[in-house]
């Protein structure tokens, strides 16, 4: 019997206020309190908390025949804590079924895999806490930040004990082979692997409201016609895509959650499908053989890489900048400063700086509040140069910011004398 499995990430980064040159050394305050808490109250009423509400009701109504999984980061759940605890609540509720599985991830939804181990250990450990916390369960499969994954990646994640993990059916990969089976990792056997149907699941995560594309409008019907009269040999369908895609990104009106709520009658109705979790589909599905992936694959941009986030000189410097404190970091014993350090990786900040704006580019402007690369860039060079001097790093930066500012002062005073002037010169005439 081929399988359903729905995975859904949920994620909200702590974005960073406006902070300029002359805050560095003075304000270590780094985070938009406003944009983050209306963000989230935003998203939580249009996404979560209906989208919530649906999926439980439609556990119970099939009495658990059908089933999902998520993966939350730990910053997002930071900011359920502060903003939005309803919402964390009806995750819980969620959980209770005993029909939702969770997955582990990074804490900061960082690109620690591909530079620094014991950071990519303990922000997973972090992450692992805080499902345990909240949900009751210790996840089994793991997912990497946008499905990063590579041949060493896997090997790091079947070390840390996990028996699979999820990543991109990616075409440059895969070549003739098809998503729709479990593969493992070359170097560890024993980590099994799922891989996105990005055709499907991009149908529903990206295609769904658009009316230039040739199948619009997708209704249930049709999308299980698809998934029913796919090859009859194939296993697994595994539709990825980010828990945001229902009410945010396709607005309610365009029929998204009704498209969602009658889906799994469509499959019991047209097909012989079951819907699965991560972990079932690892246990009850045999590997069809392993896949080779030297260099890193994601589920991001046409190219499936790693450009979106490390893709020019602004965002590999400021990469390198960032990490080239751990030593420093770790040798701290201050929670803030190891907080703000984990909060600085969160993949979206080296999103924002991204110079694509080819074949992506409205996908990149739709996620970036910032007006160009360069703004991003600088903003969070400013407060990393401030984050150097709070860990004693920074004499350079507060050397220069000081010769500024004394500038500066100078500056002022000389223009309140030549006021002074003008006006005496203009009161005496």
């Amino acid at each position: 019997m081929k399988k359903i499995c729905f995975y859904f990430q949920v994620h909200q980064p702590f974005r960073l206020r406006t902070y300029r040159f002359f805050d560095i050394g003075r304000n270590h305050d780094y985070y938009d309190g406003f944009a983050n808490q209306s963000i989230m109250r935003k998203v939580a009423e249009k996404c979560y908390l209906p989208m919530n509400q649906l999926l439980l009701d439609l556990i119970q109504k099939y009495e658990g025949r059908f089933k999902v999984a998520f993966s939350i980061s730990g910053v997002a759940i930071d900011q359920m804590e502060m903003y939005a605890p309803d919402v964390l609540e009806s995750f819980k509720k969620l959980a209770k079924t005993g029909y939702v599985e969770f997955l582990a991830e990074t804490y900061a939804h960082s690109l620690a895999s591909l530079t620094d181990r014991d950071e990519f250990n303990i922000q997973v450990q972090n992450q692992v806490k805080k499902v345990e916390e909240h949900f009751n369960q210790t996840p089994a499969v793991f997912r990497n930040t946008e499905l990063i994954y590579s041949d060493h990646i896997g090997e790091i994640v079947a070390d840390m004990g996990y028996k699979g993990m999820l990543t991109e059916g990616a075409k440059h990969i895969m070549a003739w082979k098809s998503p729709n089976y479990v593969y493992t990792n070359t170097m560890n056997p024993r980590l099994k692997l799922l891989l996105k149907n990005f055709q499907m699941s991009d149908d529903i995560a990206f295609r769904f409201s658009n009316r230039d594309w040739e199948q619009w409008p997708l209704t249930t019907e049709k999308y299980v016609e698809w998934l029913r009269t796919m090859d009859g040999k194939e296993e697994i369908v595994n539709l990825f895509m980010d828990y945001e895609t229902f009410g945010e990104h396709q607005w309610a009106e365009t029929g998204i959650f009704n498209f969602m709520r009658a889906l799994p009658e469509a499959v019991f109705r047209q097909t012989d499908m079951e819907f699965v979790t991560p972990s079932e589909a690892i246990d009850q599905l045999q590997p069809v053989g392993h896949l080779h992936i030297p260099e890193p694959i994601s589920w991001a941009d046409e190219e499936r890489d790693l450009t979106a986030w490390l893709g020019n000189e602004l965002q590999d410097d400021a990469f390198e900048q960032l990490y080239a404190l751990w030593k420093i970091v770790r040798a701290s014993d201050e929670d803030d400063i190891i907080r703000d350090w984990r909060y600085l990786q969160t993949s979206d900040h080296f999103y924002y700086m991204c110079t694509k704006w080819f074949s992506d580019g409205d996908v990149h402007k739709y996620f970036n509040p910032y007006s160009s690369p360069y703004e991003a860039y600088i903003n969070f060079m400013n407060i990393l140069s401030d984050f150097k001097i709070r860990l004693g790093d920074g004499t350079e930066e507060k050397s220069e910011v000081e010769r500024l500012r004394k500038l500066t002062e100078q500056q002022d005073a000389q223009i309140r004398e030549l006021n002074k002037e003008i006006g005496e010169i203009r009161r005496n005439n």
